[in-house]
């Protein structure tokens, strides 16, 4: 399987890398020019493509006969990175491609989320003040999810909970919505994060499914067992 990953040198688009050359894929990285040398262990391993990852052309040929395609959506700036880069690879992925994104417990597929009130101040106020000094815009990641769920593609949008550091505890449990108890605890490992990504290429039952996804050790997982999706 060729797999092309898009925001590859970030901590998360790295563990990615990591994962799929794991399982014997061959990968094309896509980062900005100024981050290759992040991608240095890798060298030999992987095809790079530099650039912005909203730019068309370098997503075009990034995702050229790629099987799956696996999409960090950053919402940097206050100019549509993140809906640039997801419009992108709508428009240039070859046609049946797995498309999985990556984004947070914030986005909702259907409204039915029930979100802790903790996590509702935390997105009205870093959202705000984001905005405000044009480091980031939170809509900017929802109108990119937007896209991707009114899409006729293969997609898959897996959203994060907070993440912490430290080897893989295995494959994160999942629910439909945040609110369920199974996710109460909150809390992933982002290698376990990745790990979910590249699975999700293989797994047909989350086609067009948004997974709200938590640390398969985590308290909450373990209470819930029963009723756990993995």
């Amino acid at each position: 399987m060729r797999v092309c990953i898009v925001g590859a040198s970030g901590k998360l688009g790295q563990y990615m890398v990591q994962h799929a050359l794991d399982r014997g894929y061959e990968v094309v990285g896509v980062c900005r020019e100024q981050s290759v040398g992040k991608l240095d262990r890798f060298e030999g391993r992987i095809r790079l493509v530099p650039g912005p990852t909203n730019d068309p052309d370098v997503i075009r040929t990034a995702v050229a006969g790629c099987d799956g395609v696996l999409t960090v959506l950053v919402p940097w700036g206050v100019e549509g990175y993140a809906t640039g880069t997801a419009q992108a690879v709508l428009d240039h992925a070859e046609a049946g491609a797995r498309l999985v994104f990556s984004c947070g417990w914030h986005i909702t597929l259907d409204g039915q989320d029930r979100y802790p009130w903790k996590l509702r101040l935390f997105v009205a106020l870093f959202g705000r003040l984001a905005r405000i000094a044009r480091f980031a815009d939170l809509d900017d990641q929802v109108e990119a999810c937007r896209r991707v769920f009114e899409s006729d593609t293969r997609w898959t949008v897996v959203r994060g909970s907070d993440l912490e550091d430290g080897p893989s505890e295995g494959l994160p449990v999942w629910s439909r919505h945040v609110g369920d108890p199974v996710l109460e605890s909150n809390l992933t490992r982002r290698i376990d994060f990745a790990l979910f990504m590249v699975h999700a290429l293989t797994d047909d039952t989350l086609i067009r499914e948004a997974p709200a996804i938590v640390g398969c050790t985590t308290p909450s997982a373990r209470a819930h067992a029963g009723s756990a999706r993995s």
